[in-house]
């Protein structure tokens, strides 16, 4: 049986296992049912396993001779989000759902693991990472923290992501960026309250908190170059406690995404600066407590191009997007290709309807794409073992 033959075998499987998998729906380092479940397959599949990585990550082994190493890497936890689709194997889990489609990664890791399991590429070593956490809290990190890449090694690393607005089964592939820097701020204006009839006798921190804003945002349209993307956004804003008076502190928190190390920089440090002006120019004073999350995540040159050769041996070339903008989103791979070469492309969902984009109530993953992500991984892992590959 060819590794075409198995994955179309097992088309009905993979379904099923995604469809398992969304019902039971496991947040960050919680993933302790789906945990066991990959670690039941791959066994079955008679490959290599080992659990506890992070806590609850599970990498499985494929050994075939000696050669390169490749890693795969998926993402398995869920969100914080009542789902809203009424499907018949929703979420069971009150306020969780897998509503970024880390079920169906999650899925084709393990159907590209059993189709190389019966048709081992090589000579070399294919190591699947699965991986928690990835929303928000970097189990990437911790993962490797916890000495993944000292315990199983690779040349090069690939992963990929459902894209919503992508035409289903069609690939985006990157060279350099593909997602932003990810970071979080709280600043706390420290003003001094008063009634609301008299201003006059406080210091207003919530018109002080919107001066800054404004600061911040002119920090984007006038300090940083029109062709390098940057986002500040202020998402959530506390203050005050009745009506008739001016609270004395007002916390302000949100993220900041960039691509460039040298504008990440520049706006952790001017963020502070006008914020501190800002408030001393009128008697107050500003804290801001800034936190780097994860990295921009950006392709090297050559896994990039074998992603790209992979993609279009599975959708063809006219359906391989090479020139789509990066997104200012953010992915915590990215501490993984800080550390090794390899590249993270999109696999198209098809279009978004009813509001059914990522890490909506609404959102559904395309199960038409299943077989194509497993074709893509395998092609992918197949090429980066083959003898004439270079390392960067």
């Amino acid at each position: 049986m060819t590794v075409l033959d198995a994955i179309s075998a097992m088309g009905p499987e993979l379904i099923d296992w995604r469809h398992s998998l969304h019902s039971h729906p496991e947040t960050a380092f919680e993933e302790h049912r789906t945990a066991a479940f990959i670690a039941r397959e791959l066994r079955a599949m008679g490959l290599e396993v080992h659990e506890g990585i992070a806590g609850t990550g599970v990498v499985g082994v494929l050994r075939n001779g000696t050669g390169w190493s490749v890693g795969l890497r998926a993402d398995i936890d869920a969100l914080d989000v009542t789902e809203a689709t009424g499907l018949p194997y929703a979420s069971q889990v009150p306020g969780k759902m897998h509503a970024c489609g880390h079920d169906g990664h999650t899925t084709m890791l393990l159907g590209a693991a059993r189709a190389m399991a019966a048709n081992p590429p090589g000579p070399g070593t294919v190591v699947f990472i699965f991986q928690p956490a990835e929303e928000n809290e970097g189990g990437a990190r911790v993962m490797l923290e916890d000495g993944l890449l000292a315990r199983f090694p690779v040349d090069q690393v690939y992963s990929m992501h459902n894209w919503p607005g992508l035409a289903a089964g069609h690939f985006a592939v990157h060279t350099g960026p593909v997602m932003a820097a990810f970071d979080t701020f709280e600043l706390r204006v420290n003003g001094r309250g008063s009634h609301g009839a008299m201003p006059h006798e406080g210091i207003d921190a919530i018109t002080l908190a919107a001066q800054i804003q404004l600061g911040w945002q002119t920090l984007v349209s006038r300090a940083v170059a029109p062709v390098d993307p940057a986002v500040i956004s202020i998402t959530q804003v506390f203050g005050g406690d009745t009506l008739n008076a001016i609270p004395a502190r007002v916390t302000l928190r949100g993220t900041v995404r960039t691509f460039r190390p040298e504008t990440r920089d520049f706006l952790e440090t001017e963020m502070a600066f006008r914020a501190k002006g800002i408030a001393a120019a009128c008697h107050a004073e500003a804290e801001l407590d800034y936190t780097r999350r994860y990295p921009a995540t950006v392709n090297a040159a050559r896994p990039a191009v074998i992603a790209r050769a992979a993609a279009e041996t599975v959708a063809g070339a006219e359906f391989v997007a090479t020139d789509l903008p990066p997104s200012m989103a953010a992915e915590d791979f990215a501490f993984l290709l800080a550390e090794v070469p390899g590249a993270y492309v999109w696999i198209g969902n098809g279009p978004v309807e009813g509001g059914r984009n990522l890490h909506s109530p609404h959102y559904q993953f395309n199960d038409d794409i299943l077989p194509v992500g497993v074709h893509y991984l395998c092609e992918v892992a197949a090429r980066a073992l083959a003898q004439d590959n270079q390392r960067d």
